[in-house]
C-alpha cells in the first residue's frame, strides 16, 4: 500500500571523520642537509550534512540506513602538504524535517528550506604539523598533532509537514473527500475510521493563478494528545500548517461539542497550536436545508469564521477558499 511508504520518524547513527594527523616531516635536499621542518596539516574529517530537498515528502529512503560514516581526512605530508580532507556525507531530507539528539531528545535545528545544509555530525580538525611549531629556541621540532577524532551518535529525524492549511477532524468528516475535491491529489476514501494513514498533500488552485498547500493528516481521536490511536503521529504535523481547518460533519450528534474535542486536544498538546487561525468547516452540508442550518448557527462557538461545505455538490466550496485565501494573506 502507499501508506506504508510514509516515513515521518527514523533514528540513525551518523558517524564524522577523523582528522588527519600532522606531519614531521623535515626538509632534505641534496645541499640542503639540514632543512627546517616541513611537515604539512592533516586534512579535516568529513561533515555528514543534512540537506533540504523539496522532491521528497518521507524519510523512507532512511528506513532501512541506520548508520551513516562519513570519510577520513588524510595525514599532512612533507614541503608543506595538507592532508586531502575527508568527504562529506550529505543526507537530503524533506522540507519540514527536525533533528533531535538520540539521548536527550533535545532539537538541535530544522530543515525548512529547498538546498538548505546544516551539519548533523561536524568532522574532526586536522592536526597541526611540525612546522607550526618552529620558534627561535626550538628550530627542529619532532612532534606534530594528531587528528581530531569524529564525532558519533544517534540522531533523530522527525518530519513535520509543511502546508498552508491542515485539516483537523475526526475519522469520516470528509478531510480526504475535500482535499480530493479541491486538488489533484488522490488520497484513499472509504467508510471506515482511519482511511487516512499518512499525511495528504494537495496543492489547491486559486483565482489569477495563485494556490495554496492543504494536508490531510491522519483523523484525531478523544485523547489523540496522550498518544492513542495515530495521536502524537497526526499532531505532529498540524504544528507547522499556518491556518487550521476544523471539519465536522453535519450527522454529528453534536457539532458545538465535537469542535471543541478536537480544539482541546490540540491544547493539551502544545498550547501554541490554539494560536494559529481556526476555520470551522461543517461538512455534509448537502444533508442540510436552509432551515436546519439556521437552527445549528447560534450554537457554533462565536469566535471562529464558520461555513457550510458539502464536497459532494461543490456548495460552499468557492466560498471556503475564498476565505481560507483572505485568512492566509491578512496582515
Amino acid at each position: 500500500m502507499a501508506s506504508d511508504n510514509f516515513v515521518d520518524y527514523v533514528k540513525i547513527h551518523t558517524k564524522s571523520g577523523n582528522g588527519g594527523g600532522g606531519s614531521t616531516h623535515f626538509r632534505r635536499e641534496k645541499y640542503i642537509p639540514k632543512g627546517g621542518p616541513d611537515g604539512g596539516d592533516g586534512g579535516r574529517g568529513g561533515h555528514v550534512i543534512l540537506r533540504g530537498n523539496k522532491q521528497l515528502w518521507t524519510l523512507l529512503h532512511l528506513k532501512f540506513k541506520k548508520h551513516i560514516k562519513a570519510g577520513h581526512g588524510a595525514h599532512g605530508s612533507g614541503n608543506l602538504k595538507t592532508g586531502s580532507q575527508g568527504q562529506d556525507v550529505f543526507i537530503d531530507v524533506p522540507l519540514g524535517t527536525v533533528a533531535r539528539d538520540g539521548e536527550t531528545n533535545e532539537i538541535l535545528f530544522e530543515v525548512t528550506e529547498e538546498g538548505q545544509e546544516v551539519i548533523l555530525e561536524k568532522g574532526g580538525r586536522g592536526g597541526l604539523g611540525n612546522n607550526n611549531f618552529k620558534s627561535a629556541t626550538n628550530q627542529t621540532p619532532r612532534y606534530a598533532q594528531p587528528g581530531e577524532d569524529g564525532r558519533e551518535g544517534w540522531k533523530i529525524l522527525e518530519l513535520k509537514i509543511l502546508a498552508d492549511v491542515g485539516l483537523v477532524g475526526f475519522p469520516n468528516a470528509g478531510k480526504s473527500t475535500l482535499l480530493a475535491s479541491v486538488s489533484a491529489a488522490k488520497p484513499e476514501i472509504a467508510d471506515y475510521p482511519f482511511t487516512t494513514l499518512r499525511p495528504n498533500l494537495g496543492i489547491v488552485s486559486y483565482r489569477d493563478h495563485r494556490s495554496f498547500v492543504m494536508a490531510d493528516i491522519p483523523g484525531i481521536i478523544e485523547d489523540a494528545h496522550q498518544g492513542k490511536g495515530l495521536g502524537l503521529r497526526f499532531l505532529r504535523h498540524i504544528e507547522r500548517n499556518s491556518l487550521l481547518l476544523f471539519m465536522v460533519p453535519a450527522d454529528s450528534d453534536d457539532i458545538a461539542q465535537e469542535y471543541a474535542i478536537l480544539y482541546r486536544e490540540l491544547r493539551l498538546y502544545n498550547p501554541e497550536l490554539i494560536h494559529k487561525d481556526i476555520i470551522l468547516a461543517i461538512t455534509k452540508s448537502d444533508m442540510l436545508d436552509d432551515e436546519l442550518k439556521e437552527e445549528i448557527k447560534p450554537s457554533l462557538p462565536k469566535d471562529v469564521p464558520h461555513i457550510f461545505i458539502s464536497s459532494v455538490t461543490n456548495s460552499g466550496i468557492d466560498a471556503l477558499k475564498d476565505l481560507i485565501w483572505k485568512t492566509l494573506n491578512d496582515d
